[in-house]
């Protein structure tokens, strides 16, 4: 027990630069308090004791601003980074090395008693306010960028990002991390594909309007309206070369 207890405060350390001694992880964060009374319902939970296990979950949603069911799975080296809001349900599983962030919610899609929230592997980062919900599960190593909604199987070391969740990318497993200003944008690449290609069809009417020798009046708006969309881009542009 007390080496469980010692791992999960040099866990904070790990994942949270802001921890600065001992005594203020043990005082001041409600996520480490929370997986410690999780621990207590969950072990009550197991031993048919559900009822009261329900009331210690309860309590601890009232002093942590975090609600994990006693009947969650959860791996070690486990934590939660400031955690307001977070919602953990029945019958979800987390492993090993998994951080949270405020606002996560591993919900269930189903009225039935079976499986039915989700299976989070080793060493998943998701970020805050983050939705992932259904008898899904979340590949080791994968990111799931900050407001999300996940709705379908994610492979390993992939990262998620939009609603409805996509894979935006596949990236070596690492380090845990979550900067999200490097995270891909699938919509932003698919809009620039859009935007090249039109791009080509307009060279090739204008080449035929030559050849025909016409003259046709250039939409001045939708030149603007391009050049707009254009300069949004033009950090993602940046990247890729």
């Amino acid at each position: 027990m007390i080496s469980r207890i010692k791992e999960d405060i040099q866990t904070v350390f790990k994942k949270d630069p802001a921890a600065r001694n001992t005594l203020e992880v043990l005082l001041c964060y409600p996520g480490l308090h929370a997986i410690w009374m999780h621990r207590i319902a969950h072990f009550f939970w197991n031993h048919g004791a559900k009822t009261f296990a329900r009331f210690i979950s309860h309590i601890a949603r009232f002093l942590t601003g975090i609600e994990i069911h006693p009947g969650a799975k959860i791996g070690r080296r486990f934590f939660i980074d400031h955690g307001m809001g977070v919602v953990i349900g029945e019958t979800s599983e987390i492993g090993n090395d998994v951080l949270l962030y405020q606002g996560v919610v591993l919900g269930g899609t189903s009225i039935e008693k079976k499986k039915r929230h989700p299976t989070i592997r080793d060493n998943v980062v998701i970020g805050a306010g983050a939705i992932v919900l259904g008898a899904i599960e979340i590949g080791e190593n994968s990111k799931i960028g900050a407001g999300s909604v996940v709705i379908k199987d994610v492979p390993p070391n992939s990262t998620v990002v939009g609603v409805p969740g996509r894979i935006a990318g596949v990236h070596p497993a690492k380090k845990v991390d979550l900067d999200h200003g490097q995270i891909p944008d699938p919509l932003a690449k698919a809009l620039a594909i859009i935007i090249e290609e039109q791009e080509k069809l307009a060279e090739r009417i204008s080449m035929l309007e030559k050849t025909e020798g016409l003259k046709l009046k250039i939409d001045t708006y939708f030149e603007e309206k391009k050049k707009e969309i254009e300069k949004m881009f033009e950090p993602l542009e940046k990247e890729e070369k």
